[in-house]
């Protein structure tokens, strides 16, 4: 195995143990780890991102429906809402230059880390 599968790997270790833990939010890390350690331009790292969390997800929904009640009804719309989203910021992300995108997510860290402390 070489230094970069391995570096991949404890990425993907230490977002899936977010993912688990938090129920979500891997993509905070998995895209910036792929930037800054693996190298990887900013438009792959947020598309392969999608590809990364779908199994982490698919595992942490098996875990918590075993553990805890999970409200369907919430996670059915919300789906559709997120399908509709997903579709426009999959159009959007090939409009944007690596910089803005770069912006756009730094923003959205920034004010994801407020409303914790907060």
């Amino acid at each position: 195995m070489n230094i970069k599968n391995g570096k991949a790997i404890l990425i993907g270790a230490v977002t899936g143990f977010a993912n688990g833990l938090f129920g979500s939010g891997g993509g905070t890390i998995v895209v910036p780890c792929m930037e800054r350690f693996l190298d990887i331009e900013e438009h792959k790292a947020h598309a392969t991102a999608i590809a990364i969390i779908l199994p982490l997800s698919l595992l942490s929904i098996a875990f918590y429906v075993w553990k805890t009640d999970v409200l369907w009804t919430v996670a059915l719309y919300a789906s559709l809402g997120g399908v509709v989203g997903g579709y426009i910021g999959a159009k959007l992300l090939n409009k944007l230059s690596g910089v803005w995108l770069h912006r756009i997510f730094g923003l959205f860290m920034i004010i994801a880390a407020v409303r914790m402390i907060i």
